[in-house]
């Protein structure tokens, strides 16, 4: 009767394949440091300014000082109606401010609607575009805050402005 042969998987695993393996375990950990670090990131670091009274971003460009620092400004380019998946064209016009990047996040005011930021290009002269957009809107009007975060060096300055935002099934 001839015994079954045993073989050790581990020697049986081509060395490439072993190689792979290796690989991708080291890319699963690179991938979950980054992500822990960016979302232990967040917005705790960040001096928050409130925004001018009477701010309706629906309306036009919204302004908010940084203290000392200067001014930033905010324009959805709505005219007259922020609508859930529309293209926003974004601009922030910083004044007094020397900035490495900005970025506004979009969220949710009563509903948690994750993170929605969306990283602007530098135009010059303190102006930084990019494009946004509203996800799909489970009520018919829903409050918004968009988040204005400005990053110089280590420092990062901000401002949040509430607008409402229509379904686009209207």
């Amino acid at each position: 009767m001839p015994t079954p042969a045993f073989t050790d998987p581990a020697i049986s695993r081509p060395p490439l394949l072993r190689l792979l393996v290796l690989f991708t375990l080291g890319t699963v950990a690179v991938a979950l440091w980054y992500l822990t670090s960016y979302s232990l990131r967040g917005s705790d670091d960040v001096s928050w300014f409130p925004e001018e009274a009477g701010c309706e971003l629906t309306q036009g460009a919204c302004r908010a000082s940084l203290g000392g620092d200067g001014s930033l400004t905010l324009d959805l380019g709505a005219d007259g109606k922020i609508r859930a998946l529309e293209i926003l064209p974004m601009t922030v016009v910083l004044e007094g401010v020397e900035a490495e990047s900005v970025v506004v996040d979009f969220i949710g005011r009563d509903m948690d609607m994750g993170l929605h930021r969306y990283p602007l290009v530098r135009q010059g002269d303190g102006t930084f575009r990019g494009e946004g957009q509203i996800p799909i809107c489970t009520q018919t009007v829903m409050p918004w805050r968009a988040r204005v975060i400005v990053t110089r060096g280590e420092r990062r300055l901000g401002s949040g402005f509430n607008f409402e935002v229509e379904s686009s099934r209207l």
